[in-house]
């Protein structure tokens, strides 16, 4: 399982990229989970208080918000597939 995260949140990891493992018929939330294991410096980049996801992090599995389109972190995941995560963007 390939994760790519962008900006502060490649800084935290130490990478643009990031190779996890994962157990077959894992979940979103399994993949998040083996993430923050491997780079726990993360955690606090993307979770709040209460061990929720920011509502301003964006998390896309398959280039689709797998809390918009399909089960949020059950949504099942496959080897291969590539999950992102974005920090707030802004711009002018």
């Amino acid at each position: 399982m390939r994760w790519r995260l962008f900006a502060t949140l490649a800084e935290a990891a130490g990478d643009t990229e990031v190779a996890v493992d994962v157990e077959p018929g894992a979940t979103v939330g399994d993949a998040f989970d083996a993430l923050l294991d491997a780079h726990p410096d993360l955690e606090g980049e993307v979770l709040d208080e209460d061990g929720d996801l920011y509502d301003h992090v964006r998390l896309l599995h398959e280039g689709q918000d797998p809390f918009a389109e399909a089960d949020g972190f059950d949504t099942a995941v496959e080897d291969g597939d590539e999950l992102a995560l974005f920090p707030p963007v802004s711009g002018g």
